[in-house]
């Protein structure tokens, strides 16, 4: 009898310890996956949503999801393709992203020129933008995470600056020297 107990007390130890490294992974991952998100949905509330399933989905799997190179990446991919079931249920278009201070304490706050020329970028631009540049992955890591070549990746990012680029002259540091 004590044999059995000592087993599903060690049982018990090794889920604890299995869980530990996920617990790491979500106090470093969740607030950039639920900027991440929010920045290529467009819906803050939505993107909230999509993480926090993400992240049970990655906590259901972590035994494999651990093991992928990229575990942050299989992460979101899970969340954005989540959010994009849900609008296709409801059948509504992401609303305008303007957060509101005090909404949502993961959520970023974006200058409104910002927001209004990322909404001009196409979902699979904003996708390509948020990937590369606020995730920092690589082009090869951006193509497979989103199931495109890595020439696509190349070339939607260069349209998407161009055309963030000149939507946001303010912004360009070129523009303010004198």
């Amino acid at each position: 009898m004590e044999i059995g107990i000592q087993q599903a007390a060690a049982g018990t130890a090794d889920e604890i310890a299995a869980r530990l490294p996920f617990e790491e992974f979500w106090h470093q991952e969740h607030s950039n996956l639920a900027r991440a998100l929010a920045v290529t949905i467009g819906d803050v509330p939505l993107a909230a949503e999509a993480t926090d399933e993400a992240m049970a989905r990655a906590f259901q799997h972590w035994d494999r999801v651990s093991t992928l190179d990229n575990p942050a990446g299989w992460t979101y991919r899970v969340g954005l393709n989540w959010s994009r079931s849900v609008l296709r249920r409801v059948h509504r278009r992401p609303p305008v992203w303007l957060v509101q201070p005090g909404s949502h304490h993961d959520a970023p706050t974006l200058d409104p020129s910002i927001d209004a020329a990322l909404q001009r970028l196409s979902p699979a631009q904003r996708a390509v933008v948020v990937c590369r540049l606020l995730l920092n992955l690589s082009e090869q890591q951006t193509a497979t995470l989103l199931r495109i070549r890595p020439g696509t990746v190349k070339s939607r990012l260069a349209r998407s600056i161009v055309l963030l680029a000149s939507a946001l002259p303010h912004l360009d540091p070129k523009e303010h020297q004198s």
